[in-house]
């Protein structure tokens, strides 16, 4: 069985075909570095990387690129509000580059912390001005914009079937139904392209165009330079479903104008999280983040477990009560795994057909649109299964972890721990140490529980801290 994925531009599930042979290009969009990313913002990294491990599973090799948007996002997707990178700048008296710099930092530790793959390339907009400058004047020629107020905007009605990604009725809609009305657009839902005049002044990033010195709009970074990095044909484009009404039909509009073909194949998209029914946004003020979880007592892998447990495609609720009730069925889980680990006789000869049916099974429900609830149910048979040996159910536990990735095989005895594992736990001692230093005990506490939940054992000697796998 091939992977069948839910493809929003065609609204059903299809079977996985890639461009190339053997090869994947996948595009996701990255934050907006002007603030911590939020547990939602996480969620949809978490899910892009079940997909990605899900296609290597399959033996494909992967390209996955992600932007890091670090001028030009407005408040609303629409054209209106202030540049989020500019309100955290002041925020925080910082410059936006230093501002942009710390968060994307910050992002990329999130990432690691919770067992996400790195991406193969991660692109800045800030660093490709000129390949959005170079687009965009590919636009012009071709006739799809125009210029009011300075600003170059790009018409939607220049391009057919704007609506097909996000099922938009074009006739029902009224002007500021679904965006603030700009007195220069032709079409309300046109958008632009490179801003010369808005409606602040000093924008603080810059750059000189054919238009007059400005700066980007936003949606025109991620098709520079997806375009730049994977080509004129891309396999895979993920994302929030937050973007499909404004930033991936817009994506999808310039992108195919410019290129005169179908840009992307597959376009799949995750489901927010919620809290108290609404969806998680730093806009509103409190938001959570995987730093938050961690002085509760969590660790960022109680939380990908957590996210697991639901369908990518289904919004999911957050709270407390339910991540503990996670955390403690994780623990579980690594209790029952550590008593087979700690049971294995290396003499027993291996069922090679049981240990086939398994992993048949385990990558049935993974190419069933990534059902990792159902893949769970095949890892939890296999624990129960007495007609197979210790040994053989760790080869399983392995093997499926290569998608889960939540550190199921505690490293034991003479195991090695890889080199970010280290270090995401020695970054914890340090913040503890800090947090001692300042007297603040409460985080200091949580934060060895938090590693006591990892398996790590510290204690507080003279010379400093020591830890030891428990």
């Amino acid at each position: 069985m091939t992977l069948k994925i839910f493809n929003t531009i065609s609204k059903k599930e299809e079977e996985f075909k890639e461009i190339e042979a053997g090869k994947v290009k996948m595009y996701a969009c990255g934050p907006t570095v002007y603030n911590f990313a939020h547990i939602g913002n996480l969620r949809s990294y978490i899910f892009e990387d079940i997909l990605k491990k899900a296609l290597e599973y399959e033996g494909y090799e992967v390209t996955h690129m992600i932007n890091i948007t670090d001028v030009g996002h407005l408040q609303s997707d629409e054209d209106t509000g202030e540049d989020k990178m500019e309100l955290g700048a002041k925020r925080e008296n910082k410059s936006v580059l230093e501002l942009a710099r710390f968060y994307e930092a910050s992002f990329l530790s999130d990432l690691e912390k919770l067992n996400i793959k790195k991406p193969n390339i991660i692109a800045r907009a800030t660093e490709h001005i000129e390949d959005m400058i170079n687009l965009i004047k590919k636009l012009e020629e071709k006739g799809f914009t125009y210029i009011a107020n300075g600003n170059v905007y790009f018409s939607i009605d220049k391009f057919e079937d704007y609506h097909k990604l996000a099922n938009l009725n074009m006739n029902e809609m009224k002007a500021g139904s679904r965006i603030k009305i700009d007195e220069f657009k032709k079409n309300p839902f046109d958008f632009v392209l490179w801003f010369v005049n808005s409606k602040y002044e000093n924008h603080i990033l810059q750059w000189q165009s054919p238009w007059g010195k400005g700066f980007p709009g936003w949606h025109i970074e991620c098709s520079a330079m997806a375009i730049k990095y994977l080509g004129e044909y891309i396999d895979i484009h993920c994302g929030g479903v937050d973007h499909i009404p404004v930033h991936h039909t817009n994506e999808i509009a310039q992108s195919e104008s410019a290129l005169d073909h179908k840009w992307i194949n597959y376009w799949i998209h995750g489901e927010f999280l919620t809290t108290d029914s609404e969806k998680m946004s730093k806009s509103s003020g409190e938001f959570l983040t995987l730093e938050k979880l961690i002085k509760d007592g969590f660790s960022p892998i109680d939380y990908r477990y957590y996210v697991l447990q639901s369908k990518y495609r289904k919004t999911l609720a957050f709270t407390y009560d339910k991540l503990e009730e996670a955390k403690k069925s994780l623990d579980s889980l690594r209790k029952k795994i550590s008593g087979i680990i700690a049971n294995i006789d290396i003499t027993e000869v291996t069922n090679v057909d049981a240990v086939n049916k398994y992993k048949s099974d385990f990558k049935e429900c993974i190419n069933d649109d990534l059902n990792i609830a159902n893949a769970f149910t095949v890892l939890y048979e296999v624990i129960k299964d007495n007609y197979i040996s210790n040994n053989e159910k760790k080869q399983l536990i392995e093997d499926f972890d290569r998608i889960f990735s939540l550190n199921l095989i505690q490293e034991q005895g003479n195991n090695k721990l890889n080199e970010e594992r280290i270090k995401y736990i020695e970054g914890l001692i340090n913040e503890r140490a800090q947090a001692r230093v300042n007297k603040e005990w409460n985080k200091s506490d949580k934060i060895r529980e938090a590693l006591l939940q990892e398996g790590i054992e510290i204690t507080d000697t003279k010379e400093g801290t020591v830890w030891k796998l428990r």
